[in-house]
């Protein structure tokens, strides 16, 4: 299960990581966001130790969602060094994902 990130962990567990990190925006409500679910879910798993994957529930962490513009879910933002360096909208597929997450690892 990816890690839970709430506008109260968020700098500690994204911004101050030393590794890079894959933020899934997502909401209960989001169709495309469900169909992710797993992927990211499997991701967390095959790159724990190379990649923290983590999940921010929009309707819970909104000014998570607002400080990252994030106006489209599901979003997917990469960041490195606490600044974001990559970004995917919508249902991508897994390959896409593990690709740019590989660019900056």
């Amino acid at each position: 299960m990816a890690v839970e990130i709430t506008d109260g962990n968020f700098k500690e567990v994204v911004l101050d990581s030393d590794k890079v990190v894959l933020v899934d925006f997502w909401a209960t409500w989001c169709g495309p966001c469900r169909m992710i679910a797993p992927i990211v879910d499997e991701l967390h798993t095959e790159l724990e130790g190379k990649a923290v994957i983590g999940k921010v529930n929009v309707d819970e962490n909104s000014e998570s969602s607002a400080n990252y513009g994030v106006r489209n879910i599901p979003t997917l933002l990469v960041f490195k060094n606490g600044e974001v360096v990559d970004k995917l909208v919508g249902a991508v597929p897994k390959s896409q994902i593990i690709e740019k997450l590989e660019a900056y690892m």
